[in-house]
C-alpha cells in the first residue's frame, strides 16, 4: 500500500468562490480548519497553503475555528488577530463569543512517553500547551480537545483530572473529550497499527481492549457513557465548560 499526503494546491481558488457567494448572501458561519487533517502539518511551513486560506477568510470576514497540534500556528498570529477582530458572527452566537477566532489543541493524553508511542512525529505535549497559552494571551477562545482518549491508558479519572487541570492552567476556556475509534484491517489502517503498538508496549491491554470494542469500531455504549460522566464531573470540579460555546 502506498501512503502519503494529497496537497490541495488549488484550495484558495475554490474557497474564494465559495465564500464570496456565502458573504453576498450574508450566510456567515464558522469555518473549521482540521475536520479532516491538521492544517499545520510540517509541509505547511514551506507551502503556506493554510496561510493563504486564512487571508481569504479574513477578506470575507468569516469566523474561524482552528484545531491543531502544531506551534506553527503562531506564525499566523498576525492574520488570526485581524480575523478575530473583523469576523461577522452568526446572530445566535453574538452573545456567546468574545472573539471571531477559536483555537483548539488536540491531546490523546498528557504523558510524554505515551505521546511518543501513539503520536510519533507530533509536537510534544509541552509545546502544545505553551502554544495554547500564547493563543489565549492573544485574546482568542481556546480549547483542549481530548480526542481520542486511549482506553486503559489515558481515560482514568486520575489522568483525566490531570489533563483538565493542566489545560485550564494553560488557558483553556473549554475542553471536549471522546473515546477512541478503530477502523480497518489493512496494514496502514488505524486499527491494525493501534493493536501493533499495544502488543509492543502494553500487551496486557490487548485482550481487554478487544473485549471493549467487540465487533464495533467504537467502544461499548456503557464505556462511552461512563467516560462522558467522568469528564463532566471533572469539568465541574475544575470550573471549565465542556462545550465550545457558553451556555
Amino acid at each position: 500500500m502506498v501512503t502519503g499526503l494529497a496537497v490541495k494546491i488549488n484550495a484558495h481558488e475554490v474557497l474564494v468562490k465559495q465564500l464570496k457567494n456565502r458573504a453576498r448572501k450574508k450566510e456567515y458561519g464558522f469555518i473549521a480548519l482540521a475536520s479532516a487533517t491538521d492544517p499545520y502539518l510540517p509541509v505547511e511551513k514551506e507551502l503556506k497553503i493554510t496561510r493563504e486560506i486564512l487571508k481569504i477568510i479574513l477578506r470575507f470576514h468569516f469566523p474561524l475555528h482552528v484545531l491543531t497540534r502544531s506551534p506553527l500556528i503562531l506564525r499566523d498570529l498576525d492574520i488570526l488577530r485581524k480575523i478575530g477582530e473583523t469576523a461577522v458572527l452568526p446572530v445566535k452566537l453574538e452573545t456567546k463569543l468574545d472573539s471571531g477566532v477559536i483555537t483548539s489543541f488536540s491531546f490523546s493524553n498528557m504523558d510524554e512517553k505515551l505521546a511518543k508511542i501513539f503520536e510519533p512525529g507530533a509536537p510534544s505535549i509541552q509545546e502544545r500547551l505553551v502554544t495554547m497559552k500564547r493563543c489565549k494571551e492573544e485574546g482568542f477562545i481556546v480549547g483542549a480537545i481530548f480526542m481520542p482518549l486511549l482506553p486503559f491508558l489515558s481515560d482514568s479519572e486520575e489522568h483525566l483530572d490531570y489533563m483538565i487541570k493542566t489545560a485550564k492552567e494553560y488557558g483553556a476556556d473549554f475542553i471536549m473529550a471522546a473515546g477512541l475509534t478503530l477502523f480497518g484491517n489493512g496494514q496502514q489502517d488505524c486499527k491494525t497499527r493501534y493493536y501493533q503498538a499495544l502488543e509492543k508496549h502494553f500487551p496486557e491491554n490487548v485482550p481487554k481492549t478487544k473485549v471493549l470494542f467487540g465487533n464495533s469500531f467504537t467502544p461499548s455504549m456503557e464505556y462511552q457513557r461512563e467516560l462522558y460522566l467522568r469528564v463532566k464531573k471533572l469539568s465541574i470540579k475544575h470550573e471549565i465548560r465542556n462545550s465550545v460555546f457558553k451556555k
